[in-house]
């Protein structure tokens, strides 16, 4: 590989890193990415409850407008996701796995997070505690 091809690519995988990295600097875009991995591959998962965290209440109807305007076409915008609005519901895109490598690979490390992050988040909790326990 020439050194220019080499750079070309090291750049679209810089970028591409990027993209996930601000895919998950949120919430409900988190909540959401870890239903649709919950989720069979070729399911939907309805809107707003499955970008909810569960231990945290929402105010639906602004996180409606938030999932509407901001939350899933910037996810969509990448390929992560897909979306429909009538009735509100995602599916994985064709980038799906890019995004949720992220989440499988903190999943089966729960036991090696720091407790700052872990304690409080109902999944990580879980999966430290399976994962301790086998």
């Amino acid at each position: 590989m020439s050194l220019e091809a080499r750079v070309t690519n090291c750049r679209r995988v810089v970028d591409r890193w990027d993209a996930v990295f601000e895919a998950i600097t949120a919430e409900p875009r988190r909540q959401l990415i870890v239903s649709l991995l919950d989720a069979p591959a070729d399911q939907v998962v309805s809107l707003p409850e499955s970008a909810v965290n569960p231990d945290v209440p929402a105010d639906a109807e602004r996180l409606r407008q938030e999932l509407f305007h901001v939350h899933l076409p910037k996810l969509e915008d990448q390929g992560f996701i897909h979306w429909d609005r009538d009735p509100l519901t995602a599916s994985r895109g064709p980038r799906f796995e890019e995004v949720a490598v992220v989440f499988s690979a903190l999943h089966a490390n729960a036991v090696d997070i720091p407790d700052s992050l872990v304690i409080g988040c109902h999944r990580l909790e879980s999966e430290r505690q399976e994962r301790a326990e086998s």
